[in-house]
């Protein structure tokens, strides 16, 4: 699936559609799971949007492209969207795809609101034309870290992948830990089998292995092994990247999958507007919704409201970036300037360490909170 339309106008809009580009993960090998969720959660605003008047009573019109997690096939959709005219384009999942799609947004002159990639280096220099909802990866991995010390995990392993991803979070980790006494050693997970890289855990004496792989290759097979793995019955398992906030993990590692920290951007405790929207999201997706469908609800919300306030005009869109106040639903959203990230931020989105509850993987338990 390359290209959809969703949102359709509610009976009381009228005019031509206010069009709205949203880059997805539809197909592999993009995190397809993940991409509907964050469909969900742009479709279900959209369609509130409409369903409120949509953009002073035009409807509000969703042209969805499927980013596959290429990042060339990403870039070429912000060009085709662009060409159609939509407004601003929203959404992406994986970071490196982001990258791509917020450098040809800025390139032509087209608003990006990313609601989901947490790469610090979205843009190789500042821009005004792209703005963020995720929590830059610096500020997410650093909480993470202060919980793995907190929880006496000072020799950390990481599985990794060559990925630019991969490579900003090995760095934040190493950087954060070694000012507090811990050390960050890398396994590189396509040189060494699931087997010999719980060898490698054993020789340097990890205290626990964080998984900065792809799902389910290799993830899978490495969580099997270490699982089935008595040298290292006391090792922490973690994905800081969230692998095991979707349902596809738990349904490939049943109860093995459980017990592993991940970053989640969500509250404690939703307020009404989440509640709402938790529930009108569960019914979509027939499951719980991961907070990825947030991201895409907040994201469409936000920019119904700057279309409404500050008109359709591209320029004036990027323009209303640090003017947005939005109530999302996981929090009040104004965009800011942070230092070392070149798009404007929302700073910050609520950061949890969660795991799936072994006695019931379905249930999920707040570990830490940042």
């Amino acid at each position: 699936m390359t290209a959809r339309a969703w949102g359709q106008a509610a009976e009381h809009t009228d005019g031509p559609s206010v069009l709205l580009g949203a880059l997805v993960p539809l197909t592999r090998p993009g995190w397809a799971e993940a991409g509907r969720h964050l469909l969900a959660g742009l479709d279900l605003a959209v369609r509130e949007v409409n369903d409120a008047g949509g953009i002073d009573g035009r409807p509000l019109e969703l042209l969805v492209r499927d980013t596959a997690a290429d990042p060339e096939r990403a870039a070429a959709a912000v060009d085709e969207l662009a060409g159609l005219g939509v407004a601003a384009v929203v959404g992406e999942y994986h970071s490196v795809v982001a990258r791509a799609a917020a450098a040809r947004a800025d390139a032509l002159g087209a608003p990006f609101l990313c609601s989901s990639a947490v790469l610090d280096a979205l843009t190789e220099e500042p821009t005004e034309w792209v703005a963020r909802l995720a929590p830059a990866q610096s500020r997410g991995w650093r909480i993470y870290a202060d919980f793995l010390l907190g929880e006496g995990r000072r020799r950390i392993a990481v599985a990794t992948q060559p990925s630019v991803y991969w490579a900003s979070g090995t760095r934040v980790l190493r950087d954060h830990l070694a000012s507090r006494g811990g050390t960050v050693v890398e396994l590189d997970a396509h040189a060494l089998g699931p087997e010999a890289l719980c060898d490698a855990l054993v020789e340097h004496g990890a205290t626990a292995l964080l998984l900065l792989v792809g799902h389910p290759e290799p993830a899978v097979p490495i969580v099997r092994a270490v699982r089935g793995d008595r040298r290292l019955a006391d090792l922490l398992i973690g994905a800081p990247a969230g692998q095991p906030e979707f349902g596809e993990w738990a349904a490939a590692l049943g109860p093995e999958g459980a017990g592993i920290p991940f970053l989640r951007y969500l509250p404690e405790r939703f307020g009404p507007l989440g509640e709402r929207v938790r529930k009108e999201l569960r019914e979509r997706l027939g499951e719980a919704p991961s907070f990825v469908a947030f991201e895409g609800w907040d994201a469409v919300t936000v920019l119904a409201e700057v279309l409404r306030s500050h008109g359709t005009d591209r320029t004036t869109i990027a323009q209303a970036w640090p003017k947005a106040a939005v109530e999302g639903t996981r929090g009040p959203i104004r965009f800011s300037r942070t230092p070392g990230i070149g798009v404007w931020q929302w700073t910050w989105a609520p950061i949890q360490v969660v795991d799936r509850d072994p006695t019931d993987p379905d249930r999920f338990r707040p570990l830490h909170a940042g």
